[in-house]
């Protein structure tokens, strides 16, 4: 199994982040799961990276050009694949991935999971999307979520196929549990 995961360039104010990356980074390692990110060594990227590595699993990043000449591109990785653009960086991310998790981050990582939501409701693609929402950060993002369905802009199946985990073994049981909803447009 390849899990792409979105995650801060920083590691945030709160070191439990930090750990909750490193602790799903381990979890991957023991599971045989196959990290896909993309390619930094900065932050939470960073982070989840070295844990699975230090673990002995496989970490894949994508990482475009321009970031890799800036020497954000981490050097120790089982693959590092090197793409024009951030479209392409995340079609491969997207790809290769079986499933995408969210932990903390910046708007890139919500722009990631939102597209990767998107393409799943539009049925682009059947794969698990998870948010790990690490000490409650997504909490105001899914009161808002709720908003938009109580709001008639997002219905129940749409919401439903975000999970929402705390913990790596949640996180398994979402992924063995997902089926992704008959009705994905409408």
């Amino acid at each position: 199994m390849k899990i792409t995961v979105f995650c801060g360039a920083r590691h945030g104010a709160d070191p439990v982040y930090q750990q909750a990356a490193i602790e799903l980074g381990r979890f991957f390692a023991r599971q045989e799961i196959e990290l896909v990110f993309g390619g930094g060594h900065v932050g939470l990227m960073g982070t989840i990276a070295d844990a699975v590595l230090e673990a002995g699993g496989r970490a894949h990043g994508v990482i475009p050009e321009y970031l890799q000449s800036r020497e954000l591109a981490h050097s120790g990785l089982t693959a590092l694949e090197v793409v024009p653009d951030m479209h392409a960086r995340k079609a491969r991310m997207a790809e290769l991935a079986d499933a995408f998790v969210a932990l903390p981050g910046g708007i890139g990582t919500l722009e990631e999971l939102f597209e990767v939501w998107t393409w799943g409701q539009l049925g682009h693609h059947a794969k698990p999307v998870v948010l790990y929402n690490v000490n409650g950060f997504y909490d105001p993002l899914l009161a808002f979520v709720e908003r938009m369905q109580k709001e008639a802009f997002l219905k129940s199946d749409h919401v439903a196929m975000l999970k929402v985990v705390d913990t790596p073994e949640a996180l398994w049981s979402a992924l063995s549990d997902y089926q992704a909803p008959n009705d994905r447009w409408s």
